[in-house]
């Protein structure tokens, strides 16, 4: 979230709210919502650390609001993050633990756990399914999202293939 939040930053000002919305509108219903109360928690700590620094400004007849701009520390490192690769290989995954572990617990068969899996994987992809129609044809970054998510169910899928046939 910090670094998103540094990224939306770096075009102009603005307060919390704005920076909520504009996540929203960027990355679509497909991304989970952002807290408005965790956002404005991040950009005290961004401000702590240096990386932002906040203004209070008037508003008539409302409390003032504080808005946001970067510095050049918060400009300096959402360039490293950008620099930076993501390292994604999922060797610490949660259900290949417990795949591992149920022969030897002996309290859950793997076969059971990897049709249990595979049908949350199908369920989470219909549910894509019917966001993709739903969303707005027009927001591309929303829609790529949703297409990568599928990717990756579908790898997901291939890869219980494989460890039913290996396991069976």
């Amino acid at each position: 979230m910090r670094l998103a939040l540094l990224a939306l930053l770096t075009r102009s000002p603005a307060h919390g709210y704005e920076l909520k919305q504009d996540l929203e509108k960027l990355l679509g219903a497909a991304y989970p919502q952002p807290n408005v109360g965790q956002i404005y928690v991040t950009l005290g700590r961004l401000e702590k650390s240096g990386l932002i620094e906040g203004e209070d400004v008037e508003q008539s007849g409302r409390p003032n609001k504080r808005t946001y701009k970067l510095t050049d520390a918060g400009r300096e490192a959402v360039l490293a993050w950008f620099e930076d690769t993501a390292e994604e290989p999922r060797v610490r995954d949660e259900f290949f633990m417990k795949l591992a572990l149920a022969p030897q617990s002996g309290l859950a068969d793997p076969i059971a756990l990897i049709n249990r899996q595979r049908r949350q994987y199908l369920n989470t992809m219909r549910d894509l399914s019917k966001l993709a129609a739903a969303e707005d044809r027009d927001n591309k970054v929303s829609q790529l999202l949703i297409e990568g998510a599928m990717l990756h169910l579908q790898a997901d899928l291939d890869w219980l293939e494989r460890c039913q046939e290996e396991l069976e």
